[in-house]
């Protein structure tokens, strides 16, 4: 004893008290890289942060479609990952209203400068711009309501690490949408047998799934649902034919 309190030691005797020690949960920063298993996938390349001109996007009502089909409401608090040039991230501002919040979300340091430039213009008071890592959104943990990935998943290397990472930044009912077409992912697209191992391997359930034309795809929405998986655990999908 010490000062009077029982002193626990992870040694030796004390088996029980040495298995309980080495099972104490990690920090995510503590998760290194290596733990995650390799996608048996191509990347699509990073060409452009624009998808579309909005002009053409807002005439084909692109963002209000899948507005709607998320539930988005006004107060909520939204993440739009890979946001580019912004085209959700202004849309969304609106539909979600002051009291709503969203982070848009990017790792391109030129696109970042050129968004907050934009947000500032617009004056988006209600909108908020974070840098992210290719393997790790850096969202804050139990804060969105709705994360948004339109066409930028096929850019993802490391999916398994990035959406493992990302799942403590849902709240408990929150959802991820995912915009994509419907191809190969080097012709920029991710094939929706694939999006949903990828999802599922991480502890993802999809919720839903609806036919878009205006991008020659999909949206496809996802819950997280148990226990988020040990990184080693994680088994990844088929070699993608």
């Amino acid at each position: 004893m010490i000062g009077g309190l029982p002193v626990r030691i992870c040694i030796g005797a004390l088996a029980l008290v040495a298995v309980a020690c080495d099972r104490a949960p990690r920090s995510d920063d503590e998760v290194g890289a290596k733990e995650f298993p390799v996608a048996h996938r191509t990347v699509a390349p990073i060409i452009s942060s624009r998808y579309s001109t909005e002009e053409a996007r807002d005439r084909l009502s692109e963002a209000n479609v899948v507005m709607r089909v998320a539930g988005i409401e006004r107060g909520m608090t939204v993440a739009d990952i890979g946001a580019g040039e912004g085209y959700y991230t202004v849309r969304l501002a609106t539909r979600v209203g002051e009291k709503g919040r969203v982070v848009a979300q990017d790792i391109v340091p030129a696109v970042i400068k050129n968004l907050g430039d934009r947000i500032l213009r617009e004056k988006l008071d209600n909108v908020s711009v974070k840098t992210g890592a290719p393997a790790n959104p850096k969202l804050p943990a139990r804060s969105f309501d709705r994360i948004f990935m339109v066409h930028m998943y096929h850019e993802i290397r490391r999916p398994y690490e990035f959406l493992w990472r990302m799942r403590p930044s849902l709240r408990p009912d929150g959802r991820v949408i995912v915009v994509e077409a419907d191809r190969p992912i080097m012709r920029h697209g991710t094939p929706g047998t694939l999006l949903d191992c990828e999802f599922g391997a991480v502890g993802y359930d999809l919720v839903e799934r609806k036919p878009m034309p205006a991008v020659d795809g999909y949206i496809a929405i996802y819950e997280a649902r148990g226990e988020r998986p040990d990184p080693t655990s994680i088994a990844p999908c088929p070699v993608e034919r």
